[in-house]
């Protein structure tokens, strides 16, 4: 049987994986510059995909790890759920037991047709929102169960044949506190499609449909062959490796996260049993997190053992086989609260499955990074308005240390690579005014290479508000490798009057103006005796 890349060349397949790869991360540009809300325009916290017929990635944006896995199983859903797609046709969803991560990852996925019958592949667009709802500003609280955290979206049309649902749209916007600012990020993400539409079109009126189609197909089995000759490099045996979060914000913790990993040849099989069960707080993954966090850290291994790059999609590593006990924090089922889950249970499980091929490949395995988003939500009305606000960032922290180089200072590591939300920007956008803003020195685990150092910021508020903090690595340090010392814990702090109070990790409260609220997240660990 011939194999389906025998028609493309090295070099063609090369400038495929380039025009594929530019395709999505246009589209992210596009996004970028029409959304309204900071979250999306600053902090970039969004993906955009390429898939083929069969919803295998091609290609992806240099956006969020932590979207990777679970994109797939959102257009496998949209296709599953939603029958008789014609061209025009927009799906959208963010239900996080149908292949989304958290209610505020609204994900759009548009069918592309060759003609009016034929699919041909699948564009997505994933994008925080910085409200969808829920019992407190930006949909991230303190929940005991899904339903307090926000409006859960079934994969429905949003746009059918072209013409946008009204009556679907003004439902969905009645249901949030921030109708305009959504109603942007959701034109937006409409419109970044379009743009992913229009460069496919164009690579097919000037190659032809049969060889695009060939080389996404061989541009997925490349991928596959890399993952392979990768997982191939590391030595047969058994690792295992156990983490565990702190808390879930009601009193349930440590929880527990562990792992078993078996490489036989080419093949691994990743076992999360024993890990703990479902928790009363938001600190459980749906399992398209959990694929998300295993394609990740492969992705890292092989390309670390193979010294070059994967294609943007990562190959179908068919070869890979995971077991999620049912009903745990690593595969959450209804009604579990889920929104630290994508955020905070991401990181640990990624921590877990590094600390577990440290047994193997010890020399290429960084030490712990700061393991936390360190998420703040926080909302109100806005006195110079009159209207509903509703905020949301992450705080970048100290990475890991290596064997051959320091940790990177006050970024964000492993399942989230969004950026900083400028001061100019967010004190323009809300009533808020940043008080403090630097690096946290000496944060960062002593060793032969010093991790990298945390962040503090401090948030005054100008406006009563009620402010959402989701954070971990509070208690338990990021560890240090081959010697090397851990990273200092993080703190989140409320200040009143001047004084200093302790906030816990995970909490929901009341704050007035005035009031700062300080984020000061955790180092990374050291690597190496110093």
């Amino acid at each position: 049987m011939q194999r389906a890349d025998d028609t493309i060349d090295a070099v063609r397949l090369e400038v495929y994986r380039h025009l594929f790869t530019a395709l999505t991360e246009q589209m992210g540009a596009a996004l970028k510059g029409a959304a309204f809300s900071p979250n999306i325009k600053e902090r970039r916290d969004y993906s955009c995909a390429l898939f083929d017929a069969e919803a295998r990635v091609v290609a992806m944006g240099d956006h969020m790890p932590v979207h990777l896995g679970a994109l797939p199983m959102s257009v496998a859903a949209a296709t599953s759920e939603i029958s008789g797609l014609v061209p025009g046709d927009v799906v959208a969803l963010n239900d996080p037991f149908r292949g989304g991560t958290h209610l505020p990852d609204i994900t759009l996925v548009k069918p592309m047709f060759l003609d009016a019958k034929t699919i041909i592949g699948f564009l997505a667009v994933r994008a925080h929102h910085a409200d969808v709802g829920g019992m407190a500003p930006g949909s991230m609280p303190l929940a005991r169960e899904i339903y307090q955290e926000g409006l859960r979206i079934p994969p429905v049309r949003l746009l059918r044949a072209g013409v946008r649902q009204d009556d679907l749209w003004r439902m969905l916007l009645a249901n949030v506190r921030t109708p305009r600012e959504r109603a942007g990020d959701l034109a937006a993400q409409v419109g970044c499609l379009e743009v992913g539409e229009h460069r496919l079109q164009e690579m097919i009126e000037r190659r032809g449909a049969s060889e695009v189609l060939a080389a996404m197909a061989a541009l997925v089995a490349y991928g596959e062959r890399l993952v392979r000759a990768g997982i191939a490099l590391v030595p047969d045996g058994t690792y295992t490796a156990e983490d565990a979060l702190e808390d879930d914000g009601f009193g349930s913790g440590p929880l527990p996260i562990r792992v078993k990993i078996e490489i036989s040849g080419e093949n691994v099989f990743i076992d999360f049993t024993g890990s703990a069960p479902q928790a009363t707080g938001g600190v459980n993954a749906v399992a398209a997190i959990t694929v998300s966090c295993v394609r990740y850290v492969l992705r890292c291994i092989v390309e670390s053992l193979l010294g070059q790059a994967l294609p943007a999609g990562g190959g179908a590593m068919l070869c890979v086989t995971t077991h999620l006990p049912a009903r745990s924090i690593v595969n959450a089922s209804l009604p579990a609260s889920v929104a630290a889950g994508n955020v905070e249970t991401s990181q640990r499980i990624a921590d877990v499955l590094f600390s577990a091929f440290a047994h193997a490949l010890p020399e290429i395995v960084p030490a712990q990074s700061q393991g936390t988003m360190n998420n703040l939500t926080l909302g109100g009305i806005d006195p110079r308005t009159g209207q509903p606000f509703a905020y949301y960032e992450t705080v970048g922290g100290g990475m890991g240390a290596a064997a051959t180089t320091d940790g990177l200072s006050g970024v964000h590591v492993h399942m989230s690579n969004s950026l900083n939300t400028p001061i100019e920007a967010i004190e323009h956008a809300i009533p808020i005014r940043i008080r403090h803003y630097s690096l946290r020195r000496g944060s960062g685990g002593a060793g032969k290479h010093r991790g990298g150092d945390g962040i503090r910021r401090d948030i005054e508020l100008l406006t009563d508000c009620e402010v959402s903090l989701l954070t971990e690595r509070r208690l338990y340090a990021p560890r240090g490798r081959a010697r090397g010392e851990a990273g200092a814990v993080g703190a989140n702090v409320h200040i009143v009057a001047g004084e200093e109070r302790a906030l816990p990790a995970k909490t929901t409260f009341r704050a007035r103006s005035g009031e700062i609220i300080s984020i000061r997240t955790p180092g990374g660990g050291g690597h190496g005796n110093a």
